[in-house]
């Protein structure tokens, strides 16, 4: 099965010769590898560079290894990492013209002093360079510093609906609810029954995405996080913060987890790309709040996952999703916060409305209320009343669950049903 991935390869060719370490993150299975080392290797062939001045390594390969002296089984033995002058005697055997190259290098993290190789590496005219990392010691924080500021990020999210839906055959409304139960991670996408999905997902949570946390951070055991991210993935869509996480550890498991270790292992599960976090942004103030905001699932079937797929709930499920496809489009995404003053019973109250997402790229924002269905007029008044308040002239759009012709109400505000909003990818500016 060939996925498309036209955004990342369309991002991976305007980077191309800029002089910067181009580096594709993103959760672990997310589909990384196959887009450097199939997707992008076949598009450089067809753009006429030959074959062999393109060098693709993988550092997690056996037959690679063996290429440069090394053997897998040994280095795991040795727990220790590739020796960096083999390396780089391989990669100048593979170098020998003026002719530009072009470096397709996997799991680099698994290269001693990566960091100092691939510098050198940029200091010549004739050599692009493309690597990925997704493990517990390579991390988008660690990009920042590793190449002195000439690393160049590409985060890669798992498939978005409209990726995904391409290999579907059974209609948008199965496909959704398939998406909503398990994700888009390229691997679950690819299989064919629901026990082989959920197993995966199950495996891939526990003795991958977890254990590479407990590893790099010496938790020691994966007991404490893993009940922690329980919660977690219960509370998705709602507002939240360490105190209150570590209260409802506590009620619920009969054991203590201090608001500063939960702090910490939120940061290590963003960290390694499994949860994102949506921070409050005060509309009228124009400023951020720092607690309570929202975490939400880069890949929603992990989450149902994480609780055994007993909690479907369509209305909280479907507001994750909007999120991720927001940033799949290149928004950043807060919470909004609209305060108001309303009078009831001849007092005068300071409340504080929510908007779902606040969507900003360049100088386009956008406010976004997710409503998974609006029965009723009130219901209506209730998902708009943030709207009304905010005093400005932003676009403002209600995403519905329902498949509807978008239109707008006497307001001006758009409505748009959720297959639109996943489809189209103009379907903001409708």
């Amino acid at each position: 099965m060939e996925i498309k991935r036209d955004k990342y390869l369309k991002m991976l060719q305007l980077r191309q010769h800029n002089g910067f370490v181009k580096v594709v993150t993103g959760i672990r299975r997310c589909g990384k590898s196959y887009l450097l080392n199939d997707i992008f290797y076949n598009y450089l062939i067809e753009s006429g560079v030959k074959k062999d001045h393109i060098v693709k390594f993988a550092f997690d390969s056996a037959d690679d290894l063996l290429l440069i002296g090394e053997d897998l089984q040994e280095l795991a033995k040795d727990k220790r990492k590739v020796g960096p002058k083999k390396f780089m005697a391989y990669i100048s055997q593979k170098t020998t013209d003026d002719g530009m190259y072009y470096l397709l290098l996997d799991e680099v993290q698994n290269l001693d002093c990566f960091e100092a190789v691939l510098n050198g590496y940029l200091r010549k005219r004739n050599l692009d360079v493309y690597v990925t990392g997704s493990n517990s010691k390579f991390l988008s924080s660690d990009v920042l510093t590793e190449f002195a500021g000439r690393g160049d990020e590409i985060h890669v999210l798992p498939l978005s609906f409209s990726e995904f839906y391409t290999q579907q055959n059974d209609g948008f409304d199965y496909a959704l609810d398939d998406y909503m139960i398990y994700g888009g991670l390229p691997a679950v996408a690819a299989m064919q029954t629901p026990e082989q999905k959920s197993s995966y997902l199950k495996t891939q949570l526990q003795n991958v995405y977890l254990k590479d946390i407990v590893e790099r951070h010496n938790l020691g055991s994966d007991e404490n996080i893993s009940e922690l991210l329980d919660i977690i993935a219960s509370g998705i869509s709602s507002l939240t913060n360490p105190t209150k996480l570590s209260n409802t550890f506590k009620s619920v498991k009969n054991s203590s987890l201090s608001a500063v270790t939960v702090n910490n292992y939120i940061t290590y599960m963003q960290e390694a790309f499994m949860l994102s976090k949506a921070l409050r942004y005060d509309v009228k103030g124009k400023k951020y709040i720092g607690t309570p905001y929202k975490i939400y699932f880069e890949d929603v079937g992990l989450r149902n996952a994480r609780l055994d797929f007993r909690q479907i709930e369509q209305t909280h499920l479907m507001e994750n999703v909007i999120y991720n496809e927001l940033r799949y489009r290149g928004y950043n995404v807060d919470v909004g916060v609209v305060d108001v003053r309303e009078t009831e019973n001849g007092k005068s109250e300071r409340r504080q409305l929510e908007i779902n997402f606040v969507a900003n790229q360049g100088n386009k924002r956008y406010y976004i209320q997710s409503a998974y269905d609006i029965p009723t007029e009130e219901k209506m008044k209730q998902e708009t009343k943030s709207f009304d308040k905010t005093n400005d002239s932003f676009k403002k759009i209600i995403v519905v669950g329902k498949n509807i012709h978008p239109r707008r109400d006497q307001k001006g505000y758009l409505i748009v049903g959720i297959k639109d909003f996943l489809l189209d990818p103009n379907s903001l500016e409708l």
